[in-house]
């Protein structure tokens, strides 16, 4: 299994490393970072990850800012990275925090950190025990906040 990770530097916390250390304690061996400036130029990171250096999922980390234009960059961003996903026939794990999420910044870092590290750890779970997925769908189970309540459709 081999995992690339793709951050920012315009994020206010390092995901990138965090998300290295949690894809490692999973036990994932090989793992690939790249470095951009920004969110527009992460979907190109992604593919490069998947296609040249033959990943088999990337998790692409950035942070919006509260300003109009970092939310558009953010969807134009995620737009890329589907994009991505679609030509390689590959995953990646799409993991932005959005500044306008949190109160203040131990808030900020909180959901950073979970949100992070969960989608790490399902990154991890995707390639080695898909299964393990199946086993928690629809139980409200969110990265970043607190779960949601699950309902019952039977």
């Amino acid at each position: 299994m081999k995992i690339g990770v793709a951050d920012t530097l315009f994020s206010r916390g390092d995901m990138g490393s965090l998300a290295m250390q949690t894809l490692r304690e999973q036990g994932c061996k090989e793992v690939i970072r790249v470095t951009v400036p920004g969110f527009k130029d992460l979907p190109v990171a992604a593919k490069k990850l998947l296609e040249e250096q033959g990943c088999d999922l990337v998790v692409a980390l950035g942070m919006a800012g509260s300003a109009p234009i970092d939310e558009t960059c953010a969807h134009e961003a995620s737009l890329g990275l589907i994009a991505a996903q679609l030509l390689t026939n590959k995953h990646v794990l799409t993991v932005f925090v959005h500044e306008r999420e949190a109160k203040n910044d131990a808030e900020l870092a909180e959901i950073m950190r979970n949100r992070t590290v969960k989608h790490c750890v399902n990154a991890v779970k995707m390639l080695s025990d898909p299964e393990w997925l199946v086993k928690r769908a629809g139980t409200g189970e969110r990265q970043g906040k607190e779960n949601a309540e699950p309902v019952n459709l039977s």
